[in-house]
């Protein structure tokens, strides 16, 4: 028997989404409109009932910060802990690890000639938690083990979305290689265009969002026709997390696939959020 991947679960990671659930907001008109996107990916996770999540993220200085920053890292712990980030977020629920699933991811990866940094101890911020809060706001613990793959989006140089899809891609056939019998999900969480800094402060593009979410299941490489730097132009300097996404498509595989749900908003704290659910054609 060997593992499965079911599927896709991609969405935005904003603090300010944490403080609305802290504060019960999620009916509130401002917000509404993101959360009201949720009921169908709960469901489809209760259906498709994962027992591993393999999540691509960007860290925000609670593991790594500027004077070491990683372009590729892997978890390889048996347990990962959120801490206070300084956003008034409550400390969310740790998470168990598969360590064993990790060290082959890793194993593979570096065969795979990708560089990785392996984190035998390493906690998870906003970025990671708050996806989970949303899936499952009711578990008393999270019903999936995990396996965390942070990527660099915050100092230059980054990876290329090309780089980042054969990043992903390389991680599904690892999976699928896995001989055990788990069933996985594969987790992209950021975005998408937005920047909180500088002259651009507030941008949003939601032509170039759309773009990525027309062609995430049937044409990831389209893409990756930009680099790094071009994405930032078009998507603003925080809205490079689509490489998070892009990743994370890669690791579903090469085939087409079903888009089982999709919600966009403008905006949700100065970002233009949006959540998808892919599954195998």
């Amino acid at each position: 028997m060997m593992a499965q991947v079911v599927g896709g679960y991609f969405t935005s990671h904003v603090p300010a989404i944490g403080g609305a659930i802290q504060r019960g907001d999620q009916h509130e008109a401002y917000w509404k409109p993101f959360f009201d996107g949720f009921p169908p990916v709960r469901q489809w996770l209760a259906d498709a009932a994962p027992d591993v999540a393999v999540v691509f993220y960007n860290d925000h200085g609670l593991n790594f910060f500027l004077d070491a920053m990683p372009t590729f890292a892997i978890g390889a712990a048996a347990s990962y802990h959120n801490a206070d980030e300084g956003w008034g977020l409550p400390v969310y629920k740790s998470f168990t690890g598969h360590p064993n699933l990790s060290w082959h991811l890793i194993e593979a990866l570096v065969e795979a000639e990708f560089d990785m940094t392996t984190c035998q101890k390493m906690m998870v911020d906003h970025a990671l938690s708050i996806p989970f809060e949303l899936a499952w706001p009711d578990a008393e613990a999270w019903p999936v083990k995990l396996v965390p793959i942070a990527i660099n989006t915050v100092q230059f140089p980054l990876p290329s979305p090309r780089r980042c899809l054969a990043l992903g891609r390389a991680v599904g056939a690892a999976l699928r290689a896995w001989p055990g019998s788990e069933r996985i999900v594969v987790m992209g969480t950021g975005g998408l265009s937005h920047q909180l800094e500088g002259g651009r402060a507030g941008f949003m593009n939601p032509d170039y969002d759309r773009f990525c979410l027309d062609n995430l299941a049937s044409d990831p490489d389209a893409l990756t026709g930009h680099t790094a730097e071009q994405v930032a132009e078009l998507a603003g300097t925080q809205g490079v997390e689509i490489l998070n996404w892009i990743a994370a498509r890669g690791a579903l595989g090469d085939a087409p696939q079903t888009m089982v749900m999709r919600n966009y908003h403008v905006p949700i704290s100065n970002t233009a959020a949006a959540t998808v659910v892919l599954e195998p054609a």
